[in-house]
């Protein structure tokens, strides 16, 4: 069990350092937090953009640059691309979106020629550590699929639980996030999670606990799950939470860092390589984080 991101950072430097490819690099938190994570020594960085925008920033932050390789590029698109395949070619480990839109890096991300499919399904993973909970946990999918249906949901909760093996988490407690606690035939959530938790019992979702519907602070606090009768190894010490769409995801997200100053960290899972993919607003702290979450991800 980690407690907080310092346990993480302390994994990721038990591991070999990580090639992660950086692309549209010209970007002072992103460059930051690259700098940070070579200086603990867990990733040989490659910087794939404008090459006087990276060399100035470096200067400006500190960034020795004599032993990192820069590839000049000053198109946005084209340079998504190169980092893209340099993970395709296995020339890297990670890939790292930079000063680029979401959209674009994704979409070579998913390109047939260059790109980095495997078949599954390709979700994100938010992990917060918040002085209120005795632990990190995750958030899923807070970010990429919209409104998944069941399979897609079971697909999520595999990708999480893999980030949570790497983690050293070996029987991670997902639950299933609803508006209640009961099955509801009105409401599709509550219906989800108890298929979920049925495919768990018969061994189709595995290396994991599976159980819901719970309401959020059922999964979060054993005396409000014991208040309410329930039952159930997960309420109160949930390492994964799978929200029922994209909007409760972004929502919970969002009050976590907002108001509760959660740390937080993203990746993108289900490709060939961690994609690590942040937001511009996330801080370089939240970006350094997330790179460690790709080099223990990779060291699988």
């Amino acid at each position: 069990m980690l407690k907080s991101f310092e346990e993480l950072i302390d994994l990721a430097k038990s591991k070999e350092p990580k090639k992660i490819a950086v692309a549209v690099a010209e970007d002072k938190e992103v460059l930051g937090a690259v700098k940070a994570c070579k200086d603990l020594n867990i990733v040989d960085p490659i910087l794939v953009g404008d090459e006087s925008k990276i060399k100035k920033i470096a200067e400006e932050i500190g960034f020795d640059l004599s032993d990192v390789k820069v590839i000049d590029e000053k198109d946005g698109v084209e340079a998504s691309r190169i980092a893209t395949k340099l993970v395709n070619e296995e020339k890297a480990d990670i890939l790292m979106k930079g000063l680029i839109d979401t959209s674009i890096i994704m979409k070579q991300v998913l390109d047939k020629e260059i790109g980095l499919r495997t078949g599954k399904i390709i979700s994100h993973v938010a992990v917060f550590d918040v002085e209120t909970y005795h632990k990190i946990f995750f958030v899923t999918d807070a970010a990429m699929n919209i409104s998944p249906n069941l399979e897609q949901k079971k697909e999520i909760i595999e990708n999480a639980v893999e980030l949570a093996h790497s983690l050293g988490i070996e029987n991670p407690k997902v639950a299933v996030i609803g508006a209640k606690e009961k099955v509801s035939p009105k409401m599709e959530a509550t219906i989800h999670a108890k298929e979920l938790t049925d495919m768990c019992k018969r061994g189709e979702i595995t290396g994991c606990i599976v159980e819901g519907p719970f309401a959020l602070d059922n999964a979060m606090s054993k005396e409000a799950a014991l208040h309410k009768g329930i039952d159930s190894t997960v309420a109160g010490d949930a390492d994964i939470l799978l929200v029922p769409n994209i909007e409760a995801g972004n929502v919970l997200y969002k009050s976590l860092t907002i108001l509760a100053k959660a740390k937080t960290a993203g990746i993108i899972l289900g490709a060939k390589a961690p994609i690590v993919l942040t937001s511009r607003a996330d801080d370089q702290e939240a970006k350094m984080h997330s790179i460690a979450l790709g080099v223990l991800l990779a060291s699988r």
